[in-house]
């Protein structure tokens, strides 16, 4: 299959407004996405990357029901969230830059956890990311995250599915067994 291509949305070169502060996107972007990358230099508005199945996005900041009912991909938060995110979310991981950790109270956690960044290639996945976000965008405040690597890392938080979660470690434990995982076995895990 072939790799769909990425897309990036910034304000023009001459623009005199600040874009981690100022909405580029409207409502419900990413409604439903199977695939393919997004970079947003600026904030989404609402319902941002609702139902998303698959689509890996950066975006800088947004409104009021991020990443609800998603299902797969990855979404990276540069900024704040509005209410009520990740509500019905039950796969795909979420990374949420918290420097004001605020972000537990405006998060729905009847589904999800909050968790620290666990390993090396995570860390370098979700740095790898912003990097690319600031190559395809241009972004200052992606830049500025980056310069300070060591003080950003600390401050994300993982929106980590909890039936998502197991799925992937009953995945994980088959690999180190040398077999694939039964079907059984993982719909198991993940209704508990």
């Amino acid at each position: 299959m072939k790799a769909l291509p990425a897309a990036a949305v910034y304000p023009p070169k001459t623009s005199t407004f600040q874009p981690e502060q100022n909405v580029i996107i409207g409502n419900v972007a990413l409604y439903g996405a199977t695939g393919g990358e997004a970079f947003v230099r600026g904030l989404a508005g609402e319902r941002f990357a609702v139902r998303n199945s698959g689509a890996l996005a950066v975006v800088e900041g947004i409104g009021d029901h991020g990443c609800e009912y998603m299902t797969g991909g990855r979404v990276v938060v540069l900024g704040r969230t509005g209410r009520n995110f990740a509500a019905g979310m039950s796969g795909g991981i979420a990374y949420v830059l918290d420097a004001t950790r605020q972000f537990g109270a405006r998060c729905n956690r009847a589904m999800v956890d909050l968790e620290s960044l666990e390993s090396d290639e995570e860390i370098a996945f979700l740095r790898d990311l912003i990097g690319r976000h600031v190559q395809v965008t241009g972004s200052a405040h992606a830049a500025r995250l980056l310069a300070d690597w060591a003080a950003t890392e600390e401050q994300f938080v993982k929106v980590m599915p909890r039936d998502y979660k197991r799925v992937l470690q009953a995945e994980a434990r088959a690999r180190s067994e040398h077999r694939e995982p039964e079907f059984e076995e993982l719909v198991g895990v993940a209704h508990g």
